[in-house]
């Protein structure tokens, strides 16, 4: 048998990787892992640790905001079929201070998108610094409760704070959270994505 084959047949013995459930991550630089490598990102760390139960896939864009988001939810769930999508976008909106009605209209919309695709819908909810404004930070973060309430959806509450407080969690722009942070957010994450299926 040539050796190329015999390759083939050997590979064709070892068991195939099968996958529970998908869970769809579709965010903004906080979950592309802007300024480091892509193994370390929250997302890629909560992979290793939820395969093969289950497939997480990165959909994540840095710099994308819910209209983004929006326009490419449905292609992504015609393409990738997830039972889960943790929606986390917003930060990009409040950072350039767009309308905060219009952000939770295009939320708005993912979520009843997933509803209606029979899909759970994970809202992330976001923050913004508080040197915008105590007006609009406090109108921004009730945007996501607001939508959690209507919708009765879950949704993943994280302490930015925590954060903020520690230099070594922070790049120096002031936004990004550095890698050393990844493991933290990876463990919030998977702490209420464990709670939801349970």
């Amino acid at each position: 048998m040539p050796k190329i084959k015999l390759i083939l047949f050997l590979f064709s013995l070892l068991p195939s990787l099968t996958y529970g459930s998908t869970i769809l991550v579709l965010g903004d630089s906080f979950s592309a892992g802007y300024g480091m490598k892509t193994e370390e990102g929250w997302v890629h760390l909560l992979s290793e640790e939820l395969e093969p139960e289950y497939r997480v896939i990165n959909a994540s864009i840095s710099g994308d905001t819910t209209q983004g988001g929006l326009s490419r939810l449905p292609r992504l769930i015609e393409l990738k079929n997830p039972d889960y999508v943790i929606i986390e976008l917003g930060g990009n909106d409040g950072l350039r201070g767009q309308s905060l009605r219009s952000m939770q209209n295009n939320l708005d919309q993912m979520i009843n998108l997933c509803i209606e695709k029979d899909i759970v819908p994970i809202l992330f909810k976001m923050r913004i610094p508080p040197n915008y404004g105590k007006r609009y930070a406090t109108a921004f973060e009730k945007v996501f409760t607001d939508l959690t309430l209507k919708h009765n959806t879950n949704a993943i509450s994280f302490d930015f704070e925590s954060l903020i407080s520690v230099p070594d969690y922070i790049q120096p722009d002031g936004i990004h959270p550095t890698a050393k942070a990844q493991d933290m957010i990876k463990d919030v994450v998977k702490a209420s994505i464990i709670h939801l299926i349970n």
